[in-house]
C-alpha cells in the first residue's frame, strides 16, 4: 500500500571511523605514508607567543595546503569548504568529525606572516628533497626548473614608466608589501631577479611582473617551481 514517507528518528549514538571510509588506493594515503611534518613546531617555536588563545596547529595548515596543491584547489576559502565536506581530506588533515576547520583568513595571516618570516615552506621543501635523496629517489646532483607564464595581478594604470622608476627614491617603510618583497630580492640571482633587462612599466601591486604581447599586452609573470612552493604568491621577474 502506498503510504507516507517514514522519517527515521536520529540515533543517539553513532559508530563511525574515518579510517574505514578512505579507500586504500586513495592518493592521500600514498602521500601520508611519506609525509613527515614533525619538525614544523620546532621550526616555528620562536614565532608563537606563550600567552593568549590557543593557536591553530601549523601542521594542520600545511596538510590542508598539500590537499590544495594535490587537487588543484587554488582558493583558500574553497579549500576550507572542501576539507569540511570531504572525508578523505578530513582524515589526511588529522581532523575528527567534531573538529572545526580553520577559517580561510588563517591561511592568509600565516602565509604572509609567520610562514614567510620563518621561511617554513622553504624548510619543508629542502627537508623533502633531502629525504628523497636519502631514500634513493633522486641523486641530488642535477636540478630541473619548470616555469610557466601566468596572468599577473597588475594593471598599467597603477604602474610607473621605466624612465620614472628610481629605486633610490623609494622608502621601503612606506612601500606596499609587494614592492618591499621585490626590493629585497633584486640581488637574488637564484630567483632570476638580477636581470639586466629593465621593464617598460613597473606595477605597484606586482613589481616583478612584466608586460608581454603574448596575450594582447597583459602583464604576465613567470613563476618558478621552488618559488611557487615557498610563497604561493610572489612572481619572479623574467625577460619576455
Amino acid at each position: 500500500m502506498l503510504g507516507p514517507r517514514q522519517v527515521a528518528q536520529p540515533a543517539l549514538f553513532y559508530e563511525f571511523s574515518l579510517e574505514d571510509h578512505v579507500p586504500q588506493d586513495h592518493l592521500l594515503r600514498s602521500i601520508d605514508r611519506f609525509v613527515d611534518l614533525s619538525s614544523i613546531r620546532g621550526h616555528l617555536a620562536d614565532f608563537y607567543s606563550h600567552t593568549g588563545r590557543p593557536s591553530v596547529d601549523p601542521e594542520l595548515l600545511i596538510r590542508m595546503l598539500l590537499v590544495g596543491y594535490c587537487f588543484g584547489i587554488r582558493s583558500e576559502r574553497r579549500l576550507c569548504d572542501e576539507v569540511h565536506l570531504n572525508l578523505a581530506y578530513h582524515w589526511f588533515c588529522r581532523l575528527d568529525l567534531s573538529d572545526r576547520v580553520p577559517d580561510h583568513s588563517t591561511f592568509s595571516k600565516n602565509r604572509h606572516g609567520r610562514f614567510r618570516e620563518s621561511e617554513l615552506l622553504r624548510h619543508l621543501f629542502e627537508t623533502t628533497v633531502a629525504r628523497c635523496i636519502a631514500e634513493g629517489l633522486v641523486g641530488g646532483q642535477r636540478m630541473a626548473v619548470d616555469a610557466s607564464l601566468t596572468e599577473a595581478d597588475a594593471n598599467k594604470q597603477n604602474s610607473t614608466p621605466k624612465e620614472e622608476w628610481d629605486v633610490a627614491r623609494i622608502d621601503p617603510a612606506d612601500a606596499p608589501r609587494a614592492v618591499r618583497e621585490y626590493l629585497d630580492t633584486l640581488d637574488e640571482a637564484a630567483f632570476g631577479a638580477a636581470s639586466e633587462v629593465q621593464p617598460k612599466f613597473t606595477a605597484h601591486s606586482d613589481p616583478a611582473s612584466q608586460w608581454t604581447a603574448a596575450r594582447k599586452g597583459e602583464p604576465m609573470s613567470r613563476q618558478w617551481s621552488e618559488r611557487h612552493w615557498r610563497t604561493h604568491s610572489s612572481a619572479i621577474p623574467t625577460t619576455i
